[in-house]
């Protein structure tokens, strides 16, 4: 029997890799069901089928103890063994992988990504980038700003951040993101659409920022302080707690450590310039 399923995987549209895969698992399954006490028909009947799999989904999770992931490969596997026999894929649902957390930036990613945001020519960008590195502030919510949400005196200030479920918090701005901000303010006074507009980033077309083009921004801000990094590799951007304010900490930790939980996600078709908004 696993013969022929052998033989069968050589036709089928698959890589090398997949056909050693499904063969690998189809084995282990055969193994199982020789060994296993169930009712006679599972490999001739679908309703008897869909009980074996399902113990055998069983047996890997709690005896075998292996990982979601590995557990899912293997029904994948089992599936195409028995569509190939005529039988159809069974009835067992597949196991919910959950969702990775994003790696953070440790201490000397955090001084490349601020040296990075320094280098910046950008007075605009400078602010946008700290904004979530100080403030804990999603992307969504900072091209939300306005400029009445930024109340400052000469050397300290308050943020008014309007969050998920109109739930609004004030954010004390931290020395260098008051500095990035009063610098951006100054130039902001110039731009299309200065006098017009209330959001506190502009587009140069004297429009709100859009989130796609603020998300451009950092994400060529955070390449250009982690150079090396392939395409679709996470970081998270989040400051030191000891210079966070505790308010943004306290919101921001989620269970991840103390930082901003702004995950960004780089990949090439967002390294853009001069598009997207910006």
């Amino acid at each position: 029997m696993l013969d022929d399923y052998a033989e069968a995987l050589r036709s089928a549209p698959l890589s090398d890799q997949t056909r050693r895969t499904y063969a690998s698992k189809v084995r282990q399954y055969l193994v199982w069901l020789a060994a296993a006490d169930l009712d006679h028909g599972p490999l001739t009947s679908a309703d008897r089928r869909d009980w074996a799999v399902r113990d055998y989904r069983t047996h890997l999770q709690t005896v075998l103890k292996r990982s979601p992931a590995t557990v899912n490969n293997a029904l994948a596997a089992v599936d195409d063994f028995y569509i190939r026999r005529g039988l159809g894929a069974a009835s067992a649902a597949r196991i919910e992988i959950p969702a990775a957390a994003p790696r953070a930036l440790d201490q000397r990613a955090q001084l490349r990504y601020l040296r990075a945001v320094q280098a910046c020519p950008s007075p605009r960008d400078q602010a946008l980038a700290l904004v979530p590195f100080y403030a804990g502030a999603r992307i969504s919510e900072i091209v939300a700003l306005d400029i009445d949400d930024v109340a400052r005196s000469a050397r300290k200030g308050v943020l008014r951040i309007l969050g998920k479920g109109e739930r609004v918090r004030h954010i004390p701005i931290h020395p260098q993101l008051h500095a990035a901000i009063t610098g951006w303010l100054a130039e902001r006074a110039d731009w299309p659409g200065a006098n017009d507009s209330p959001a506190l980033f502009l587009n140069q077309r004297g429009q709100r920022l859009s989130v796609r083009g603020a998300h451009d921004i950092i994400i060529g801000i955070a390449a250009a302080a982690a150079a090396g990094l392939d395409n679709d590799t996470t970081v998270h951007i989040y400051a030191d707690p000891d210079v966070m304010p505790r308010r943004a900490r306290s919101r921001c930790s989620g269970g991840f450590g103390p930082g901003t939980r702004r995950h960004i996600q780089r990949s090439s078709r967002n390294l853009r310039s001069g598009s997207g908004g910006w």
